[in-house]
């Protein structure tokens, strides 16, 4: 039985259950009964993954029902895709004895602020950093990495309170929007942000196994943000044939990182930023990649993440064998101002050459806000496939301008 932590949303998440149900019998153990779930598990052990008074993970509750399920139920491996059960997960593993990326590599990813400190220690390529607990220490870092800069929370994902200070006008500002930011996670992260060097080039994300302290990438995405000064992520584009796949000094870098990181046994999403210095390294994180990447990954490569997931968990060596060589990206809908959605109109496959898969996200009435009032404020997203990246771009532009989205206007 392999268990599974936390099973999240079901538009982002339901790809990565329903093949690991094809691989290994499943048990979850989540916060609510299953719904979508139910298909892909062969049990469900409701319990309270989040201390809702403290807003931190029921750490102690969580393997003290994990250890009760393996008495049950053999348990030969743990899994999580939720960055909120990461550390938890980690300590499972660890006292089930099974494999897992191990709490002290957990902690060095999970935290932004260690991430820095132990690539820091071996001398690999970031950026300069401070971390910080009030504006005014805020505004005495930027001054001497030097503007512009980034300011983020230290335990956020999905970029949810990053926002980028050109001047010293500025950066009052981005550091309420970090560290409030900081206060929608985890308890041990809040307060206080990181004040970053900003570094410029493209950004790309790799997610990778690691076996034995082995580090095997899988799944290389180019990456768009938008939303200025904010770090948005509105699309991906994964190309089975990018020639970074064969770049030395990137692999190096990747390579180095997570030993720096400490990890053993599991999938890792890192973001880089090609400079004109090489490769900086943005974050390690300690789980497999959101936006549903890996699924671009699958459709482009054939390469599942999930049956990758469910090898690393029983300590076999994964196969990532490409078998496929195509071009998939994806972007994400968000509306042209804040307000409560009526109506979502998707473009059909008919209108649309090369659309794969076009879904609304949110139900009709949701209340949606740009950053800073709010953040992932996605209320659909098209996947394409072509024949290049740019003409995959050019294949989301089209999608997502026949898109049609009816707002009412909000009143705060």
């Amino acid at each position: 039985m392999l268990l599974v932590i936390g099973s999240s949303g079901q538009h982002y998440r339901e790809y990565l259950l329903e093949s690991a149900a094809r691989k290994a019998p499943l048990w979850l153990l989540d916060g609510v009964e299953s719904t979508w779930q139910k298909p892909y598990v062969q049990g469900t052990t409701v319990v309270p993954l989040l201390d809702r008074r403290r807003l931190i993970p029921n750490q102690e509750l969580l393997v003290e029902t994990a250890v009760e399920l393996a008495i049950q139920h053999p348990v030969d491996g743990v899994w999580t895709y939720d960055e909120t059960l990461v550390v938890s997960t980690a300590n499972i593993a660890e006292v089930l004895g099974v494999p897992g990326l191990g709490s002290e590599g957990v902690q060095n990813c999970r935290n932004k602020h260690r991430n820095r400190m132990a690539l820091t220690a071996a001398g690999l390529p970031q950026p300069r950093f401070a971390y910080v607990t009030d504006a005014a220490e805020a505004r005495k870092a930027a001054e001497h990495i030097g503007y512009p800069v980034v300011v983020k929370p230290r335990g956020a994902g999905a970029s949810i309170g990053v926002v980028r200070a050109q001047s010293p006008d500025e950066i009052e500002h981005a550091f309420a929007v970090a560290e409030e930011g900081s206060f929608g996670g985890a308890k041990a992260y809040e307060g206080g942000a990181l004040v970053e060097e900003m570094v410029f080039g493209p950004e790309i994300s790799i997610d990778a196994a690691v076996h034995r302290g082995e580090y095997l990438p899988f799944c290389l995405a180019r990456k768009v943000v938008g939303m200025e000064p904010y770090f948005e992520e509105i699309g991906h584009v994964v190309d089975a044939e990018d020639p970074l796949w064969d770049d030395k000094e990137l692999r190096h870098v990747l390579e180095e990182g997570h030993r720096a990181a400490g990890v053993r046994d599991g999938i890792t999403h890192t973001e880089v930023k090609l400079t004109d210095r090489g490769p900086v390294i943005v974050e390690i994180n300690a789980r497999i990649g959101g936006d549903l990447i890996p699924y671009l990954g699958k459709l482009a490569t054939g390469v599942d993440p999930a049956y990758v997931a469910v090898d690393l968990a029983r300590d076999i060596r994964p196969d990532l064998t490409r078998t496929r060589q195509a071009v998939f990206g994806i972007r994400f809908l968000y509306p042209p101002r804040d307000g409560r959605i009526r109506e979502v109109r998707l473009p059909g496959k008919d209108q649309v050459p090369g659309l794969f898969k076009a879904v609304q996200v949110v139900p009709d009435g949701t209340e949606l806000r740009l950053p800073p009032r709010g953040f992932l404020s996605r209320y659909a997203f098209v996947i394409c496939r072509a024949g290049s990246p740019a003409d995959c771009q050019a294949a989301l532009d089209q999608a997502a301008a026949q898109t049609v989205v009816e707002l009412d206007p909000l009143d705060d």
